[in-house]
This record gives C-alpha cells, sequence and structure tokens, in this order.
C-alpha cells in the first residue's frame, strides 16, 4: 500500500488499483490529493481536516467517490452535494471496500477549552495496518497497528500526550500528522524528541515532508 502524506493531516492512500484520501483540510494541496479518488474519509469537521470551500466543488464533479464522514459533516455535505454518495460513521463500526478494510475508533475530538463545544472525531484503522486517528490520541483496542500517524502539535495537545501516546499504540512505525502550525525548527525538535523516546517503545518514528510517499505493508 503507498502512502503519501500531504501538508498537515492529508493522506493519500493506493492499494490494488484504488485510491482512498483522508482529511484533506485548508492547509492541504486538496486537488492533487483528490485526484482519481474512489473513497474519501474525514474523521470530523474542523477546517484543516475538511475544506469544504476546495473539496465540495472536486465532489460536485465527482458524484461516484464514495464518502464517510461523522453524522455533522455528513449533514453539512448533503446539503451541497444531494448527488454524492455520503455514509456517517462512528466509532466502533466497519467498511468494507474495494483494497481497502476499515474499522473505526473513538468518537470525540479532543478538548481544546471547556468553553470550546466538542465535536464528533472518528479515527480510522485501515487494511490491518495505518491508524489515522485524526484530533484524539485514542489508542485502537483489539488490532495491532502497524503504521501509526501522530498528531504532534495542535492547541489540544502537548508533546508529552505525543509521546504517551506512541509509546500506547506501540507500531514499529510511525509518521507525523497534524504540523502546519509547526516552523521548520519547531517540527525538527518535537519530530526528534519523537523519535528518540518512541525508539525505546519499539517504534521507528520518521518525518515525512509534503508530497512524499512511502510503501506500507
Amino acid at each position: 500500500m503507498k502512502l503519501t502524506k500531504y501538508t498537515h493531516s492529508c493522506v493519500r492512500l493506493e492499494h490494488e488499483g484504488k485510491i482512498l484520501v483522508l482529511d484533506p483540510g485548508n492547509f492541504s494541496e486538496v486537488s492533487e490529493a483528490l485526484e482519481g479518488a474512489d473513497y474519501l474519509l474525514i474523521t470530523h469537521g474542523h477546517p484543516d481536516h475538511y475544506d469544504p470551500e476546495r473539496v465540495d466543488p472536486y465532489l460536485q464533479e465527482h458524484p461516484e467517490v464514495r464518502i464517510y464522514a461523522p453524522a455533522p459533516v455528513v449533514e453539512q455535505m448533503s446539503r451541497t452535494l444531494p448527488n454524492s454518495q455520503i455514509q456517517a460513521v462512528a466509532g466502533a463500526e466497519s467498511i468494507t471496500l474495494d483494497g481497502f478494510n476499515i474499522k473505526t475508533f473513538g468518537g470525540q475530538h479532543a478538548l481544546i477549552h471547556p468553553l470550546i463545544p466538542m465535536i464528533p472525531n472518528v479515527g480510522y484503522f485501515i487494511n490491518d495496518n495505518l491508524y489515522h486517528p485524526g484530533d484524539n490520541f485514542v489508542v485502537p483496542d483489539g488490532v495491532n497497528v502497524k503504521t501509526l500517524l501522530v498528531p504532534i502539535h495542535a492547541p489540544w495537545n502537548k508533546i508529552g500526550e505525543v509521546i504517551d501516546f506512541v509509546a500506547s499504540v506501540r507500531a514499529p512505525r510511525a509518521y507525523q500528522i497534524h504540523d502546519s502550525l509547526l516552523a521548520d525548527s519547531g517540527r525538527t525538535m518535537i519530530g526528534t524528541h519523537t523519535k528518540n523516546f518512541a525508539a525505546r517503545y519499539g517504534t521507528e518514528f520518521s518525518l515525512l515532508e509534503p508530497k512524499e510517499s512511502v510503501e506500507i505493508s
């Protein structure tokens, strides 16, 4: 399975001739990531994970793309995409698609501040390999994650929680997501700390550049 990491939390997967895209947000190269997509998964409705101004026009031209997202996002998309195939998902569900088997985890976005309402967030575990948590640190139960995507910087987290998340999942390999608010020096610093601590727990953590691809199995 080929993984291409776009800016921030957007990821493109290619497997058995099918293309799946996760979280094309307003920091991401939306048009390039979505080109030829068969499936779109959205973890939650914040604009850095789903940018309707750029995503919806593409989907209007490509109603064949099958979309999976939390219920509030589906309700929003249904108003502008009446011809699209959109399905609401929550945690503890399974989805079977050509080229991809998916299990869902979680339920709520991580707390930013008590005065900011919480919204649904769904993490996706794909092909018994890759876990994209969206915006929380829910550790998926009952599965063995081989490749972990790690939100390394956000208004809702700190570096100790990043390290603890990697240590708890203990995937053999991990890559960063949710990093667009960082300067290069900050990304390097957080990446170095995460890499050093991750190694103690058997995880090889690496920073990917935007549009960089890796093969995962």
